[in-house]
């Protein structure tokens, strides 16, 4: 019975070694060349910054849709395993495909209109999110709005890198 008891010191030692070697591990450096304790992804925008633990991101996804016929919304989406949904997102005015561009100048006339309107009264609609509550609030979802597709691709690529590579990843969009 007393040989088992001369190895538990020598067990208990080599456990330790292991889990200091394992606490001591380098910490990859982010593209910046930064250190993080835990890979982020973290988006910064004029409109406010969104980050999250990259372990947490279960899913990345982009898609598009019409609203009324007459706004094409492109979107992405951060879904997590936590309670918080990030969308990120690009509105313009939809242009029908006409033959020979027949109505296009009507839906560019309207665009230059609204946009006008907007510079005007301090209300561009055109480059924030505008909620009205409460028909347009959506409970646990913070939303961004950017200013052109490169931008919502970039924050796509960079998302699904990180939970693709599971590594850290940092977005910055300029105004």
């Amino acid at each position: 019975m007393h040989a088992p008891m001369k190895f538990l010191p020598l067990l208990l030692a080599g456990a330790l070694l292991h889990a200091s070697s394992l606490a001591q591990a380098p910490v990859p450096p982010t593209p910046s060349g930064t250190q993080a304790a835990i890979p982020l992804f973290r988006a910064t925008l004029p409109g406010g910054t969104y980050e999250v633990a990259v372990r947490a991101i279960i899913a990345v996804t982009s898609h598009e849709y019409l609203i009324d016929g007459a706004v094409r919304v492109t979107e992405v989406n951060i879904d997590t395993s936590g309670s918080l949904l990030a969308r990120f997102y690009y509105l313009e005015v939809n242009k029908p495909n006409t033959p020979l561009g027949i109505g296009s100048s009507g839906v560019e006339q309207a665009e230059r209109l609204l946009k006008e309107g907007a510079d005007k009264t301090g209300q561009d609609v055109w480059k924030r999110v505008v909620k009205n509550y409460p028909t347009t609030t959506h409970a646990r979802t913070v939303e961004y709005r950017v200013e052109n597709l490169e931008q919502l691709t970039k924050i796509y690529d960079g998302a699904e890198q990180a939970l693709r590579l599971q590594r850290d990843m940092r977005v910055t969009i300029e105004k």
